[in-house]
């Protein structure tokens, strides 16, 4: 008779590295899945005081309630050098405005961001010269009309080739 008992399991050194890689590399993978999520994705906008933007709240959202429910609207258009935008009403068609601002802004960092004061080229219709860089630009298109705003947009765009 054998009286020797079946072995049982050692945990070795080779099953503590198993351990140890498939622990951090669950770790390393999560951590570049939400890299490439937050690099890919809306990453919000700069606010010099937060504190005041948040009081400032409640009055910008209202004002933006009123502007859509005019239904005046804008589509920019940027080839080359020139920009266009077009501000339009679905009913009424092209709309009077004595002034456009565009306010262009990196989704992240400030340092390439401007501002582009257009010029009226017909009804509703304003252009400038202006060479935008390649990437993606947050445009925030402002018009004015005998002192109030008669449109207020903002569009996330991309500029591939020098074309949007």
């Amino acid at each position: 008779m054998n009286t020797t008992s079946a072995k049982s399991f050692v945990f070795t050194g080779w099953h503590m590295a198993a351990v140890m890689v498939l622990f951090f590399g669950t770790i390393i993978s999560v951590n570049i899945y939400m890299a490439y999520n937050a690099v890919t994705s809306w990453s919000g906008l700069v606010a010099d005081n937060t504190y005041i933007a948040s009081q400032q709240f409640n009055s910008k959202a209202a004002e933006a309630r009123a502007l859509t429910a005019t239904g005046v609207t804008g589509k920019l258009t940027a080839i080359g050098s020139t920009v266009r935008y077009e501000i339009s009403h679905p009913k009424d068609g092209p709309v009077t405005a004595d002034s456009l601002v565009l306010t262009f802004k990196r989704p992240v960092g400030e340092h390439q961001d401007f501002e582009l004061d257009l010029k009226p080229a017909g009804k509703g219709v304003f252009s400038a010269t202006h060479e935008l860089l390649p990437g993606h630009w947050i445009v925030d298109a402002s018009a004015m009309r005998d002192g109030h705003r008669v449109l207020h947009q903002v569009e996330r765009i991309a500029i591939i080739g020098g074309r949007e």
